[in-house]
């Protein structure tokens, strides 16, 4: 991991999702070989996990059956006939995944989703289908989450969800993570100054975008090694909303939950200090808006970069996170 080159590749994201737009369009690369199933399931770890079980979401909401599991876990089906097994690893070389997968291997069932072909995972697969992302000079998984997301709804559309127009959806998504780079001298600085604060910052998102406070809170724990916490609003009421009665509470809102103004109603009176994201809010002493930021899946993709951005900015300004009595 090279931290100090993760802006080099948040900058890159907007062209790479240009890139990936006419892919989508003209039938991804791999799907028609796939065979067909009535049951798929997808193992993941860290961000290809959250990317999965966000287009998974949708696709069970279409009638779809297909479960995301986390890699490591030692409850997974045996392999069947009608059972095609998706193994989603952007370097190809997750140890969990790999040893999920191993069950699998030789059935004639197993996917590979990865953007490392020559990786052990593509090896031992029977299809593999490519993430397209380059090289994350880096090493953070910022493109990767992004065309993770793309790919598996690109996939999970092969037998029967439906998302739209991806390729479009991929083109508003480069728009909008272009326009929130490009101003984001406008909004960055305060935004900052807003949720940097000695308890860390808690990222409440909605049930179909769960994967904004996921991946958003991963990024500000992994860039600049502070603490973060993903939640989903509604089910912030029932697990985190204690601690916005004792700590110096800092929270990312990612808006569109039916459940928005009972978060606020708690957090309000009780001094939290509130970005939105997304949508605007009276409590909020900010709120950070983009294109597109009405249609879910474009959302999805674009205000991750929300947070990771401020986990730049934060790195930037103590790259030895001097801020931590441990170091």
């Amino acid at each position: 991991m090279d931290t100090a080159r993760f802006a080099e590749d948040l900058n890159t994201v907007p062209d790479y999702l240009e890139e990936l737009a006419p892919m989508l369009e003209r039938g991804y690369p791999g799907l028609a070989q796939l065979p067909k199933a009535n049951r798929l399931l997808v193992l993941a770890m860290g961000s290809s996990a959250y990317a999965a079980a966000t287009v998974a979401r949708q696709a069970r909401a279409d009638g779809l059956n297909v479960q995301v599991e986390l890699a490591s876990t030692a409850l997974l089906p045996a392999p069947a006939p009608d059972l095609l097994v998706i193994a989603v690893s952007a370097t190809g070389s997750s140890v969990e995944v790999l040893a999920a997968a191993q069950r699998y291997q030789g059935a004639g069932r197993l996917v590979a989703v990865t953007n490392n072909a020559d990786s052990r995972l593509a090896a031992m697969a029977d299809f593999v289908l490519p993430l397209n992302v380059g090289e994350e000079v880096s090493g953070i998984s910022c493109r990767n989450f992004r065309h993770s997301v793309l790919v598996m709804a690109a996939l999970l559309e092969s037998f029967g969800a439906s998302f739209g127009e991806l390729g479009e959806t991929a083109r508003l998504a480069a728009a909008g993570n272009r326009e929130l780079l490009a101003s984001a001298g406008d909004w960055l600085p305060q935004a900052s100054d807003v949720l940097l604060g000695p308890d860390g910052v808690f990222l409440l998102a909605p049930a179909e975008r769960r994967s904004s406070a996921e991946q958003g809170s991963l990024m500000l724990r992994e860039v600049p090694r502070r603490p973060a916490f993903g939640s989903e609003t509604g089910d912030w009421s029932h697990v985190d909303v204690y601690l916005s009665k004792t700590l110096d509470y800092r929270a990312l809102m990612f808006a569109g939950s039916a459940w928005d103004q009972q978060a606020l109603d708690w957090m309000a009176p009780r001094g939290a200090a509130i970005v939105a994201v997304g949508g605007s809010f009276p409590e909020a002493k900010m709120s950070v808006k983009y294109q597109g930021q009405e249609h879910w899946l474009t959302a999805v993709l674009v205000e991750t970069m929300v947070p990771e951005l401020l986990a730049w900015d934060w790195y930037s300004k103590d790259p030895r996170h001097s801020w931590s009595s441990r170091v």
